[in-house]
């Protein structure tokens, strides 16, 4: 609202917006009160009238202004409004939309005194006034340039693309600050944790106005607002805010546990992982592996201790290694790009890694069904994995641009998917150990070879096939597009292409190798292979569990190999023992002799 031009100290400055800001509420209340119903409308309504009456009682801008932001926030949860920016604000387009678009009534400068400003029944707003301009969030300028202002010249422009009336928002919405304002902001944004903290994401900037980041930080709101909104960088703002509200939860935590709230100081552990960490933690991995393996590691610890209600000493000195470690991160990814060399090692070695463990799974049952001379199965397992690529990119794509999904639900879905894949594999394992064994195998072969496939076969083919390359698909995605971030396109793209086809030349060289194994000792080989990957895997679900806050964590000191699945607390651990067992247990009773001759 503009209302602080228009009223002050009790007395109307000027008459016409005097009017229009009248005007303003009762249209807010007339809108209201034709959205549809729900159970906060008759609250919304009641606020509008106090808005209205504030007004006509000339009470001071802050009066009003306060009514106004807390009848906005009421009606965003009420009835909510998409309001996330794109993920590029492109400011030098917007820089040429504002003079094709704006200028002629706002002004080259957004002082409001355009060559049509004299002309208009009502008077253009001034973006550079700074009283005005403090009580304005992007996000309000946006829904004003996209629904225009009814009754006066102000039209919307739903005809431009939503990223280019974003862009023009941000724009606009910097018009009243110098560029000495934004020096002094970026001093203060590079070195106060404090304040970062306050503005986590370019969502949160998009909301934020200027009087009210003001109640938080006081008189640095300005300079601080002045810098962001000129220097908008959705991928740099949530890469350094991630770390910052990682280490505001930590502390959060922290005041909780010794404050005797245990629940408190664990949820807020998990959040400073969950929202603060694992947003970044694509980028810190394509950076410096060994950087994120140690963060891991010490927030692994530290809601150990909280959940275990240690003394309050040893989790301060936990949790001072967890703040050293997140200054490592910080500095790490503050650092300038990438080089080509670093950009090729990365994406060389991603793909090797999260792609080695879907391969090995992928090629032996495309092995197993080339030495039963069951090809006719093959295309199950060739749809599997193709469409797990397919659904993966899809996931990833709707995470990322639609909803938003949580690190808790990242963490989850490979926690279940892990699982499930242990499952079957140990399955499978003690069922291929099972007809390696005295023969069983010819058997079984010749059964199959005058036997028809069933369909549930088929699907099992196409389900493990699935579940081994899904699994691994989303999060490399997330990977590369971090990198990707990071520039050095080229190099990227090469040591994607590399690591393909090194995965290619493995999987050639596996199939042949498995040609000239006697089947016997093929399903030996690959029973044990499979049963190694399910010990694997369940280490991972586990881990993927205690992740996302729904199992506890107890440490103990065994070193973290995630590739192996093993990370150092009993639940994972043990998971793997037991895992283990079950595939000993079952190898050892295939081994004994059977008094039935029938083929299962």
């Amino acid at each position: 609202m503009d209302y602080a031009g228009a009223v002050q100290n009790g007395q109307v400055l000027k008459e016409s917006e005097f009017e229009e800001m009248k005007e303003f509420a009762q249209t807010a209340k007339q809108k209201i009160t034709q959205l549809e119903a729900n159970e906060h409308k008759a609250e919304l309504v009641a606020a509008a009238d106090d808005l209205a009456t504030r007004i006509n009682a000339m009470e001071s801008p802050e009066s009003v202004g306060t009514a106004a932001r807390a009848l906005a926030n009421h009606l965003l949860q009420a009835y909510p409004v998409a309001s996330t920016p794109p993920v590029h604000i492109d400011t030098a387009k917007a820089k040429q939309l504002y003079q094709e678009n704006c200028a002629a009534c706002h002004g080259l400068n957004g002082h409001g005194d355009g060559p049509l400003a004299a002309n208009l029944p009502t008077p253009p707003i001034a973006f550079a006034d700074p009283v005005r301009a403090a009580q304005r969030s992007p996000f309000a300028l946006q829904q004003i340039i996209t629904q225009g202002i009814e009754g006066t010249p102000m039209v919307g422009f739903t005809a431009l693309p939503e990223a280019d009336r974003w862009a023009l928002a941000f724009y606009v919405s910097q018009l009243a600050f110098s560029v000495a304002d934004q020096e002094a902001g970026k001093s203060l944004w590079n070195g106060s944790d404090a304040i970062r903290a306050q503005i986590p994401n370019i969502d949160a900037l998009a909301g934020m106005t200027q009087v009210e980041l003001a109640t938080r930080i006081g008189d640095d709101a300005r300079p601080v607002l002045a810098y962001l909104r000129n220097h908008v960088d959705k991928a740099a703002l949530a890469r350094g805010q991630g770390l910052t509200l990682a280490k505001l939860r930590l502390h959060e935590s922290y005041a909780a546990f010794t404050a005797g709230n245990k629940t408190a100081a664990r949820d807020l552990a998990l959040s400073a992982y969950l929202d603060g960490v694992e947003p970044v933690e694509p980028t810190i991995a394509t950076r410096d592996s060994g950087i994120r393996t140690e963060l891991e590691t010490a927030m692994s610890t530290y809601r150990t201790m909280v959940t275990e209600n240690v003394e309050t000493q040893k989790l301060t000195t936990q949790l001072a290694a967890v703040n050293a470690v997140l200054d490592k991160a910080e500095l790490l990814l503050s650092a300038s790009e990438a080089s080509p060399t670093t950009t090729f090692v990365g994406s060389l070695t991603i793909l090797l890694r999260e792609g080695l463990e879907a391969l090995l799974m992928v090629v032996t049952m495309l092995a197993f069904l080339g030495k039963t001379a069951r090809e006719d199965q093959l295309p199950y397992v060739h749809a599997g994995w193709i469409g797990a690529l397919v659904a993966g990119a899809v996931t990833w794509a709707v995470a990322t641009y639609l909803i938003g999904v949580s690190g808790a639900s990242r963490e989850l879905t490979e926690g279940f998917s892990s699982l499930f894949a242990a499952l079957v594999l140990l399955g499978v394992g003690m069922w291929m150990h099972r007809k390696s064994v005295a023969g069983r195998w010819q058997e079984y072969f010749n059964a199959k070879l005058t036997g028809s496939l069933k369909k549930r076969s088929a699907y099992v083919l196409f389900g493990l096939s699935f579940i081994a390359v899904y699994r691994e698909v989303f999060e490399t995605i997330l990977f590369y597009a971090a990198l990707w971030q990071e520039g050095n396109h080229f190099a990227l793209t090469l040591g994607l292409i590399v690591g393909l086809l090194l995965l290619l030349v493995l999987a050639v060289w596996m199939l042949r190798y498995s040609k000239r194994l006697p089947i016997g000792r093929f399903l030996s080989v690959s029973s044990i292979l499979v049963a190694v990957l399910a010990v694997v895997l369940a280490g991972k679900g586990i881990a993927g569990f205690q992740e996302a806050g729904i199992l506890n964590i107890h440490s103990i000191p065994v070193p973290r190999i995630s590739l192996l699945g093993i990370f150092p607390t009993v639940e994972s651990v043990l998971a793997q023992v037991i895992v283990a067992v079950l595939a000993m247990v079952g190898y050892y009773l295939n081994n004994q002799p059977s008094s039935s001759k029938a083929v299962t």
